[in-house]
């Protein structure tokens, strides 16, 4: 995007955005792009320092990835579009939505909530950047992607994930944690226009319900679906 980041784009129709989560990257995708592409204009980023943009330096604030995202799009000639945020990117997601209320169409909030400081993850921020002090990021990953998934290290998907995100450099996985810690975003959910999808997998160890009724409660326009059976990765689990 504009020689900046790196993405895949593929089909045709009205533009399909997706945004990828914390150690992760645009291949996390893949099925959905193969799914979408049949009926709209994909386009999947790969957010600074993560996947194939592992290069990019990466801001420490939400509100800088949400810009830089916006920004990115106009570059490319997408002024308006369908917009989905998982996990980080659900908080990237939510910012673009209050920041740019114009430009975003339908909006899907999918395994993320409202707070970046994260009430009843898995483990705590503080804990994330001493793990990635002291281990880097080859090992956090492996840690990390298995509170992904119901079935930890034996779903399906979680080889892919490691895989994916052994990519992130260290200064995107640091400064992500620095970007959640410093963010709230209840207070522009009022803000948020765009018809809205909150989805949510019910054994999800990194947001827990209470984060996911916020986001429900808080949108004006917003519907909820909660999926059985899966953890934090839903579209690998039950794609």
């Amino acid at each position: 995007m504009n020689g900046k980041l790196a993405y895949n784009r593929q089909g045709s129709g009205y533009p399909l955005v997706l945004v990828h989560g914390y150690l992760a990257g645009a291949a996390i995708w893949d099925n959905q792009l193969n799914y979408f592409k049949e009926k709209f204009d994909v386009i999947v980023p790969n957010l600074p320092g993560f996947g194939q943009s592992a290069s990019v330096y990466a801001p420490d604030t939400i509100d800088g990835f949400a810009a830089l995202l916006l920004d990115e799009l106009s570059q490319i000639g997408i002024e308006n579009f369908h917009l989905l945020g998982h996990s980080m990117g659900g908080m990237i997601v939510q910012t673009m939505a209050a920041q740019a209320p114009e430009r975003v169409n339908h909006l899907i909030c999918y395994g993320t909530g409202p707070q970046g400081v994260l009430p009843g993850r898995f483990e705590t921020i503080e804990e994330s950047r001493q793990r990635l002090e002291e281990q880097g990021v080859s090992q956090v990953v492996q840690h990390i992607a298995a509170t992904w998934f119901f079935n930890g290290i034996d779903a399906p998907g979680y080889a892919k994930c490691v895989s994916l995100g052994k990519l992130t450099s260290q200064q995107a996985a640091l400064a992500c944690l620095d970007a959640w810690q410093a963010w709230d975003g209840r207070p522009q959910l009022s803000e948020i226009r765009s018809q809205t999808l909150v989805l949510w997998g019910e054994h999800d160890r990194s947001y827990a319900w209470e984060q996911v009724e916020a986001l429900w409660r808080g949108i004006s326009h917003s519907s909820l679906a909660v999926i059985p059976g899966c953890a934090h990765n839903v579209h690998m689990e039950k794609p």
